[in-house]
């Protein structure tokens, strides 16, 4: 069911959130970095700036740029996150026993749930690197060829795995501290978009530096200098606000398809 409603999650997130998603790109692609581009390229336009040109050359197709690559990857890739986590959290449970509470780091976090939010996230990312590239070299208009689809593929794949182990270790949390020791119900969207947001502001640095590793204005640049270089430039979350708002609305509302799939799955599974 996990796999299934994992691509359903996916294909949701793609379809609500491609427009934020491409702002967002083009905002972090955006540098003062002389040796990385062009000297007098601009680097202070705003975001709605970002928008209104983004509108006026390409009208209403340029928001929804790379989306392609990303709805035909964006379910296997989900599909793979929440299947490996899905399936390493009992594998565990059943080798070493369910972790005493009494035994979480600082109190709440759950290790079981670290290693397979960790093994979660290098599951995705191992579908999602060649589709992340594409989407972001179309995103930002640049000329691509079928041998740099693995180009930054590294930087997703250590991003990925920070970034959904963040997201299930948050989501376990939050389950600990607000649903059961205050025995609150609270809705897949308001949770998910709440455990998104905290998982992407906790990498958001790591998002920066594989976007400009794969948007082709930085080749040869490492990731420790693309890294040190956003940092010196202020860039560290470069086009966070936009991040956050789609992150928030699109995993809410993916959380809100994949609970009801999985839902239904498991109603005609019985």
């Amino acid at each position: 069911e996990s796999f299934i409603a994992g691509f359903a999650y996916g294909g949701t997130t793609v379809l609500v959130g491609q427009p934020m998603e491409t702002l967002k790109t083009l905002t972090q692609v955006q540098s003062t970095a002389a040796s990385a581009t062009a000297k007098g390229a601009s680097s202070s336009s705003s975001l709605i700036q970002t928008a209104k040109n983004l509108y006026s050359t390409a009208g209403i197709r340029g928001f929804y740029r790379g989306g392609m690559p990303l709805l035909l990857g964006g379910g296997l890739m989900r599909s793979a996150q929440f299947g490996v986590y899905q399936s390493v959290v009992p594998t565990l449970e059943k080798r070493y026993g369910k972790t005493d509470p009494k035994n979480y780091w600082l109190g709440c976090i759950n290790p079981h749930v670290v290693a397979a939010g960790w093994a979660g996230g290098i599951g995705r990312g191992l579908v999602e690197g060649p589709f992340e590239m594409v989407k972001v070299m179309k995103q930002v208009v640049a000329g691509w060829h079928f041998r740099d689809v693995f180009q930054g593929f590294g930087a997703t794949l250590f991003r990925n795995s920070f970034l959904f182990a963040g997201f299930v270790i948050y989501l376990d949390i939050f389950k600990q501290k607000i649903e059961q020791k205050h025995e609150l119900t609270v809705t897949p969207f308001v949770k998910a978009g709440i455990c998104a947001n905290l998982a992407w502001l906790t990498i958001w640095p790591l998002d920066v530096v594989k976007t400009r590793r794969q948007s082709g204005k930085y080749n040869g640049k490492s990731l420790v200098w693309l890294l040190g270089d956003a940092f010196r430039s202020g860039h560290m979350y470069k086009g966070l606000s936009v991040g956050m708002l789609r992150s928030f609305i699109a995993n809410g509302a993916s959380m809100e398809v994949y609970t009801i799939v999985e839902r239904e799955l498991k109603r005609r599974a019985q």
